[in-house]
């Protein structure tokens, strides 16, 4: 009688288990054995090969931007009367984004590697135009000098820089950050990384080949890092995170700038008073009188100098204006999507023959890149985040520099 009651509560352990079994559900970290469609099992044979995948960590230097429904556009009054960035709701899913802009540090760093990885014409193709700083009526031939490599200089963020070799510096740091983690896991990746893809069409580079291994499917090397588009920056910038609480989905407000309020200063604690921005005041203002500077500096400034936005982030407003991947039209609200918007050239909507750049009639072409955030030599108008302005992809300033976004992978949120 002992016998037959083991076997039966035996019977009844393995029917609760395939129960349990038969109701979990399959994720991305846990797929289970055998194939909810085919019933073929994993990693067989005959059957596909599933790795194993836990998510991985953020990349370096990297925030967390939460995504959501926003509105996009200039909330400062339009100075400039070019309309062109006329308000419209949109939604913008997650998404990472560089803390900082891109200091010299870092681009010195890029130029070590690639001058040991890769021929002559490509480092030479990667240095930044250090004449940017040359005025013929000002003495700031010391910044032509010192500028990228003095090292009192290192966390300055990297100007000179073209939308080009922004683009370029993003797919070395891919490349570098999973070879990194390759390293670090004791994968080197096989035959390693090809450091640059092919030239696409349009100005932007494929992302650099996978080595060995190291494919998209295993799970073990990051999202490519990238110009952020025109509507992530302006929505990380915005942040209007901070202003959600007991909102109900109702956003009753609107930043002008990266912070509550319509004035420059920090009204609060015992920072009040001090600039939150590095910008232009006024005619010949750049950084206040001597013993007690308003923005305090005259150039560019510490990359983590003032306070972050409710993102985390700084500079989102003045230091220096940041590259974006899109192309310029002045219409681009009309025309492009709401979800994850981008505009990656005139395409059939806006093309480049409407604007008589062959006449001189205009600047718009499908190598003109937009630039947002104003910078050290800006005055306030410009460091509102709904503010953009254009130039050559193949142009730089001394007033212009970047920072890398990147996907949020494993969700849809």
């Amino acid at each position: 009688m002992n016998l037959f009651k083991f076997l039966g509560y035996a019977a009844a352990g393995a029917v609760i288990l395939t129960s349990c079994n038969r109701n979990a559900k399959p994720t991305s970290t846990n797929p289970g054995d055998i194939s909810a469609k085919t019933g073929i099992e994993y990693n067989t044979e005959e059957g596909f090969q599933v790795a194993s995948y836990e998510p991985l960590a953020e990349g370096p230097g990297l925030k967390f931007i939460e995504g959501g429904r926003t509105t996009l556009g200039s909330m400062e009054e339009d100075v400039a009367m070019t309309r062109d960035n006329i308000e419209r709701t949109v939604t913008v899913a997650s998404f990472f984004m560089d803390e900082t802009e891109v200091a010299n540090i870092h681009w010195l760093e890029y130029l070590s590697h690639i001058k040991k990885d890769s021929a002559e014409e490509v480092y030479t193709k990667a240095l930044p135009d250090t004449t940017v700083w040359a005025k013929e009526l000002s003495f700031n031939d010391p910044y032509e000098q010192y500028y990228l490599r003095y090292p009192g200089f290192r966390f300055y963020p990297v100007v000179g820089v073209s939308w080009e070799q922004a683009n370029d510096y993003c797919l070395w740091r891919t490349a570098k950050v999973n070879e990194n983690m390759a390293r670090n896991g004791g994968n080197t990746g096989g035959g390693g990384f090809k450091l640059f893809g092919k030239k696409k069409k349009g100005g932007a580079a494929e992302a650099p080949a996978e080595g060995g291994a190291l494919s998209i499917e295993s799970g073990l090397v990051l999202p490519n890092y990238r110009l952020p588009t025109e509507a992530e920056w302006e929505y990380a910038a915005q942040a209007m995170i901070g202003t959600q609480l007991d909102q109900d989905e109702n956003q009753t407000n609107k930043r002008i700038y990266p912070w509550d309020g319509h004035q420059m200063r920090n009204p609060y604690g015992k920072h009040q008073g001090e600039f939150l921005a590095n910008f232009k005041r006024g005619r010949g203002d750049y950084a206040g009188i001597a013993g007690s500077l308003n923005d305090g500096a005259m150039i560019t400034e510490w990359v983590y100098a003032y306070p972050a936005n409710d993102f985390g982030l700084y500079n989102m407003a003045g230091n220096v204006n940041e590259w974006v991947q899109d192309v310029y039209r002045p219409l681009s609200f009309q025309d492009v999507e709401d979800l994850n918007p981008v505009r990656r050239g005139g395409g059939i909507s806006d093309p480049a023959a409407n604007y008589d750049a062959a006449g001189f009639q205009s600047l718009i072409t499908d190598e003109v890149r937009v630039f947002k955030g104003g910078s050290w030599k800006d005055v306030a108008y410009w460091l509102s985040p709904g503010t953009r302005r254009f130039m050559a992809q193949d142009s730089a300033t001394s007033t212009i520099g970047f920072r890398c976004a990147m996907i949020n992978t494993g969700s849809n949120k």
